[in-house]
């Protein structure tokens, strides 16, 4: 089976509320929509995401400048992993190339798994299985965060995540102790700063928050400044949680090496794609790391099913206002689609409404 074709349709997904963050707010998801067509007649999709509106051309044209690498190839995505990697190795597999290549390596795998007539996580050689899920938020003070909380109990959430990152870390301890109180004890709260502090101010803030139950603090710091993430994951008793910024196994290696973090979170895009991520499962699992996702719902779900050290699943649901299918939450949890591939198939109304 070769493939024959992959449109690359560029749109602002819908959300049902902004999400506000320390460095800015996303009033809509800019995704593009991958879809591989074969000479079997089987087709597969999965998305690439930036944050940035302005950026969303650059990133439609990259990918559709590295899809045209794969026209006519046989459908094995190891190998079209590989040799994406090798072409792009003199320029690298950060940014832009970075994202295309793990948008189109899980439309790859869901294209590859549609061909076998299975799940995704089965044609992996995993089951589907419920998996503990969070409400993923933005910023909210003390007073908009209670509402938030209610609807994230009324949904049936085993988990709400909200950012802090506010002027004051009084501010930040408000929230958190307002949306606990709304959420009571029974449902897991998370908080993430989004790199939003320098590392004496973030000591200061995680150490502040060290009582207040929380289930982990994510990205106090930058990223890529592990030496600071593993100075404060040794000095809070709060996990840290750090992981979404990895751009492929070799960061998350180097995270692990430095001991940056207790948790881990990769994205399913920025780790490049399933690919990537059945390589930083394997990571997770000799290190003894809990594992959870970050964004792309869709495929995290079939992923974290396979994955030995399984933690929670993040509900942030980017392309939720473009698909067919929606999640089903039970209990706390979802479990993915029983349907070949990820289970995903477009709205193709609401593309056409919100393509750019």
């Amino acid at each position: 089976m070769n493939i024959t074709a992959i449109q690359v349709t560029p749109v602002l997904a819908p959300l049902p509320r902004p999400v506000r963050t320390a460095s800015g707010t996303i009033a809509s998801f800019p995704l593009v929509l991958i879809d591989v067509s074969t000479d079997a007649g089987v087709q597969g999709r999965a998305y690439a995401q930036v944050y940035l509106p302005e950026l969303l051309p650059a990133l439609a044209h990259c990918v559709q400048g590295m899809a045209g690498l794969l026209m006519g190839q046989p459908l094995v995505p190891r190998d079209l992993h590989s040799l994406l990697a090798r072409r792009c190795r003199l320029f690298g597999l950060k940014g832009m190339t970075g994202v295309a290549l793990g948008g189109l390596d899980m439309a790859l795998w869901d294209t590859w798994a549609r061909a076998l007539g299975q799940p995704l996580v089965r044609a992996l050689g995993a089951q589907l299985r419920p998996l503990k899920a969070y409400n993923s938020v933005g910023l909210y003070d003390a007073d908009s965060v209670v509402e938030i909380a209610g609807e994230t109990r009324a949904a049936g959430f085993a988990g709400l995540k909200i950012k802090v990152g506010f002027d004051t870390l009084a501010q930040d301890l408000a929230a958190v102790r307002a949306a606990r109180r709304a959420l009571g004890d029974d449902i897991a709260l998370m908080v993430d700063y989004n790199q939003s502090l320098n590392p004496a101010e973030a000591m200061r803030r995680c150490k502040a928050l060290d009582d207040e139950g929380l289930t982990w603090i994510e990205e106090p710091v930058l990223a890529d400044d592990l030496a600071s993430c593993a100075r404060i994951a040794q000095a809070v008793k709060t996990p840290i949680q750090i992981g979404e910024n990895f751009h492929g196994p070799a960061e998350m290696r180097a995270a692990i090496d430095a001991r940056a973090m207790d948790l881990v979170m990769p994205d399913a895009q920025y780790i490049q794609g399933v690919t990537g991520w059945l390589d930083a499962a394997a990571l997770a699992h000799t290190a003894g790391l809990p594992m959870s996702s970050h964004t792309f719902v869709e495929a995290s779900m079939h992923l974290l099913c396979a994955t030995p050290t399984a933690d929670w699943l993040e509900v942030l649901d980017a392309a939720g206002g473009l698909r067919l299918a929606p999640l089903q939450l039970r209990d706390g949890c979802l479990t993915p689609w029983d349907t070949p591939g990820l289970g995903m198939d477009w709205n193709q109304d609401a593309v056409a409404c919100h393509r750019l």
